[in-house]
């Protein structure tokens, strides 16, 4: 069943399309510019802001005075055990001689009248006092530096608690932020889709529609894909709620929009074939022809049968004998397409725009 839309005309409805599709792409562009700018209307908080400036300021200076002083420790360290490796190594070396010596020295020679063995062994005992000197002091070094690093350790838990104490009031007045930006683009966004539903249900037939169906497509991409990654998640409770939210307002609206369809259909089939007929639009009733539907009641209809007249649901003509040349033909159409008879009871009123 063919449709009765001319051709030029499908092709303008294919350009009007297009001109939709354009404005919507030129809208969402300008919405998606206006909604990623929104977080510009207030300063975006850094950690800084938060901190306990006094407090802060004070641990910064110890820990900096610590670490300065574990510096000065580890160099003074560094010093002592080279000063410790050369006096080690001074006593080895003065050992080995003693030792040597000892093996050359005259054996009857009594060993409390020999000056030369008693300066060596002072001079040996010198140096290990010497060893013993440093190894004191880098135990002294040692301890010092353990006490610095549990100064420092002191002083980090402090630093810590500091930051962490203002991480976490950041982070709360960024959530407060957040959800403020939100409410800047949910009214940015939600009256123009309030609008678009307004147009969609008033205007969309007039011949401005291009334009109606390009505002409602640009308001609901900005509504639903430019707003909704922003909603505020607590957890996925705020998602899944405004999910259930939104379907049961949907499945309510759709039980509906059902109910009064058939409610209308009911009453529409109750009424007199005739004046079905004659509120029926060709072009429309083509269309559903076309989809192999009723015209009036929209069930199915098998076509196909040469014997199918009338819908066997709603009992409305779909075809009929041309008067002229006797042609089964729709009984929608206004001429025959055998013979060309005009058909007076056929009603052709185009599909408003």
């Amino acid at each position: 069943m063919r449709s009765g839309t001319r051709l030029s005309e499908r092709w303008f409805n294919r350009a009007l399309w297009l001109v939709a599709l354009l404005f919507a792409g030129c809208l969402i562009g300008l919405g998606s510019l206006v909604v990623g700018d929104l977080p510009e209307v207030e300063q975006r908080f850094t950690l800084d802001r938060f901190l306990d400036h006094p407090q802060s300021d004070a641990s910064t200076a110890a820990l900096t005075q610590i670490h300065r002083e574990q510096e000065d420790n580890g160099r003074r360290t560094t010093e002592a055990q080279l000063a410790l490796d050369a006096a080690r190594a001074a006593s080895a070396s003065e050992q080995d001689t003693f030792a040597n010596w000892l093996k050359t020295r005259d054996a009857t020679q009594r060993v409390d009248q020999d000056p030369g063995l008693i300066a060596r062994t002072q001079k040996l005992d010198d140096l290990k006092a010497a060893e013993r000197t440093i190894e004191e002091q880098m135990a002294a070094l040692a301890k010092a530096s353990l006490d610095l690093s549990e100064r420092e350790a002191t002083q980090v838990q402090t630093e810590d608690a500091l930051r962490s104490s203002a991480q976490a009031r950041l982070e709360a007045a960024s959530s407060r932020q957040d959800l403020r930006v939100f409410g800047y683009r949910l009214a940015f966004t939600l009256p123009l889709l309030v609008l678009a539903g307004w147009l969609l249900l008033k205007r969309r037939h007039t011949r401005n529609w291009p334009f109606v169906w390009g505002f409602a497509l640009a308001a609901a991409f900005g509504f639903f894909v430019e707003l909704v990654p922003y909603l505020p998640s607590y957890g996925g409770y705020v998602q899944y709620g405004v999910g259930l939210i939104a379907t049961l307002v949907a499945g309510r609206s759709a039980i509906q929009a059902l109910g009064r369809y058939m409610e209308r259909q009911r009453a529409e089939e109750a009424r007199p074939k005739e004046e079905r007929r004659s509120e029926l639009v060709t072009d429309q009733a083509l269309v559903r022809l076309a989809k192999k539907v009723c015209p009036s009641c929209e069930r199915p209809i098998d076509l196909t049968d040469s014997k199918t007249n009338f819908c066997p649901h709603c009992g409305i003509g779909v075809f009929e004998r041309c008067p002229a040349c006797s042609e089964r033909k729709s009984s929608f159409d206004r001429f025959c397409f055998s013979c060309g008879h005009h058909s007076e009871h056929a009603i052709s009123v185009p599909v408003t725009l």
